[in-house]
C-alpha cells in the first residue's frame, strides 16, 4: 500500500471548470491537423471548401474563445481515481457537476441537458455529468472530459451478435452504421467502437474510445486490423463530408475490446462529429 494522499474536493472541481472550458473552446491538435489533411486529399470541391471551413471556424473559436460548436454537449467525464487518494471535502460527483455548472454559466455555453428524459424540463446549467470512475493503482487523478453533441450521439447503435459470426459482420455493421447516419453526425466524424464486455460496458468502451487520438492505433493487432479496414471501407461510403459525398467520411476509427461471455459478442458505435473535444489532467 502507497502513501495516502490528500486532495480537496475544490481542485477537482475547479479541474472540471478549466477542462469544459479548454474543451469546448480550443479543438484537439490531433482533430484539428486531421481536418487540415482531409481537405488536403478530398476528391470533391464542396468537401474542399467545408473542410477549409472547418479550418477556419477552430483557428476562431481558439483565437476569440468561443465555442467550436453551438452544441456544447452533454458534460461526459472519465476519472481514474488513484486507490490511495483521500478527497476531502464534497463527494466527488458533487465537485464534478459543480466545476460543470460553473464551466457551462460561465463560459457562457448552451445548457442542453434535461433533468428529466421525459418532461424536459432543462436544468438550467448543463448538469448532472455523465461521470465515469475507474478505481487505478497510485495517488493520482486523471480526469478526461468530453463536451458530446447529440447530433452525432443520436446516431449511435448497439448489437448483441452471435459469438459466432466473423469480423466482416462486424465491419459491416459499423459501416452501415456509418452510412445509415448519412450526413446527421455532421461528418467527417470519429468513430469509437467497443467491442465485448456486456451490454453497457461495450457502450462505454465505444465512448472512451474516443479520446484516444487521431493516428493512435489500439496495440492489440486484431484490433489495429479492424480500425484499419472500417475506416477504409467507411471512407468509400459515399456519404462524404457534410454527407454531400466524397472521400472523407471519417477522420478515425478507434477500437477498444474486453473479455465477454461465451455466449455474446456485444457491439457498440458511438459516433462522434468533426468538433471530437476532450481534455485531460493528471492532478
Amino acid at each position: 500500500m502507497g502513501n495516502i494522499r490528500e486532495i480537496n474536493s475544490n481542485e477537482i472541481e475547479e479541474a472540471i471548470y478549466k477542462l469544459f472550458l479548454e474543451a469546448n473552446i480550443n479543438l484537439p491538435c490531433d482533430v484539428h491537423n486531421a481536418i487540415m489533411k482531409a481537405a488536403e486529399n478530398e476528391d470533391t470541391e464542396i468537401g474542399k471548401s467545408i473542410l477549409c471551413k472547418l479550418d477556419e471556424n477552430a483557428i476562431y473559436a481558439k483565437k476569440s474563445k468561443l465555442p467550436i460548436c453551438q452544441d456544447t454537449g452533454m458534460a461526459i467525464v472519465f476519472i481514474e481515481l488513484g486507490q490511495d487518494v483521500h478527497i476531502n471535502g464534497d463527494n466527488l460527483n458533487v465537485a464534478v457537476n459543480n466545476g460543470v455548472r460553473r464551466a457551462y454559466i460561465n463560459g457562457s455555453f448552451r445548457k442542453s441537458v434535461v433533468s428529466h428524459p421525459l418532461e424536459r424540463k432543462n436544468s438550467g446549467d448543463n448538469t448532472p455529468a455523465v461521470i465515469h470512475t475507474e478505481i487505478i493503482e497510485g495517488n493520482k487523478v486523471k480526469i478526461s472530459v468530453s463536451p458530446k453533441g447529440f447530433g452525432s450521439e443520436n446516431m449511435s447503435k448497439l448489437k448483441m451478435f452471435n459469438p459466432s459470426v466473423d469480423t466482416g459482420a462486424i465491419v459491416k455493421f459499423v459501416t452501415e452504421t456509418v452510412k445509415e447516419a448519412g450526413g446527421n453526425p455532421c461528418p467527417p466524424i470519429i468513430v469509437g467502437v467497443g467491442i465485448g464486455g456486456s451490454f453497457e460496458y461495450s457502450a462505454y468502451l465505444a465512448k472512451k474510445a474516443l479520446l484516444r487520438e487521431v493516428g493512435d492505433h489500439n496495440h492489440d493487432e486484431s484490433y489495429k486490423k479492424l480500425e484499419i479496414e472500417m475506416l477504409d471501407k467507411i471512407n468509400k461510403s459515399g456519404v462524404g463530408v457534410q454527407g454531400l459525398g466524397g472521400n472523407n467520411t471519417a477522420l478515425w476509427v478507434a477500437v477498444e475490446g474486453y473479455a465477454t461471455h461465451i455466449a455474446g459478442l456485444p457491439v457498440a458505435v458511438n459516433i462522434s462529429c468533426h468538433a471530437t473535444r476532450h481534455a485531460s489532467i493528471i492532478i
